[in-house]
């Protein structure tokens, strides 16, 4: 091994840091102004996401429903679509996996409210199971469809989601031009905490 421990342990970090510095400022301003816009009109914010932006799906809509949301504030209230075992086995067992999100949405998003899609590559790309994200994809159609925004957290080239969203960030290659889902779903996870404590102040601050 060309790389020792100590070698890639500085490498990740210095990788960190470009990647934070190439982050879209005007990008993170935009989803918290959407976000802040759909808490004090009292519309509703459902998260969704795959593999591991499932679970950053989840942290987002905790910290939403409850650091953003002060007590003797008005909530935000969130709501994540990956978290039901049952209903999203039942789903993907009896209308398939692409309409996981979508499903949930039919019958509860309206007019105002937000759809926050986390994907590493936005829907771009495919493996052995087809084309990557596409449950991710119909909600967010189905979303714009009934009148919602939708607000897309993604990585490598945004893929579909970035065209598609009224708020996009798109986790930056470092540097060096390279990029990675590690970076991708760290940097996700830093732009929810940034997202979440700036809305805290403003909730706090109305």
């Amino acid at each position: 091994m060309a790389e020792s421990t100590a070698e890639f342990v500085d490498r990740y970090l210095r990788e960190t840091a470009s990647v934070a510095h190439g982050t879209n400022r005007g990008d993170l301003c935009r989803i918290i102004e959407i976000l802040f816009a759909a808490h004090q009109a009292g519309r509703a914010v459902y998260t969704c996401g795959n593999g591991g932006s499932a679970a950053n799906a989840s942290h987002l809509a905790c910290d939403l429903g409850k650091f953003a949301s002060p007590e003797g504030k008005r909530p935000f209230r969130c709501y994540s679509l990956c978290d039901n075992a049952a209903l999203v086995s039942a789903i993907t067992n009896d209308l398939g996996f692409g309409r996981l999100f979508a499903e949930q949405l039919r019958g509860r998003i309206e007019a105002g409210d937000v759809l926050v899609c986390l994907s590493v590559h936005g829907g771009s790309g495919e493996d052995q199971a087809g084309p990557w994200s596409q449950n991710l994809l119909g909600a967010a159609r189905y979303a714009k469809e009934r009148g919602a925004k939708v607000v897309a957290l993604v990585g490598y080239d945004g893929g579909a989601l970035k065209r598609i969203a009224d708020g996009c960030i798109v986790v930056p290659h470092t540097d060096a031009g390279t990029t990675s889902t590690p970076h991708v779903e760290g940097f996700h996870e830093i732009y929810h905490h940034l997202i979440c404590e700036r809305l805290r102040q403003l909730v706090l601050a109305n």
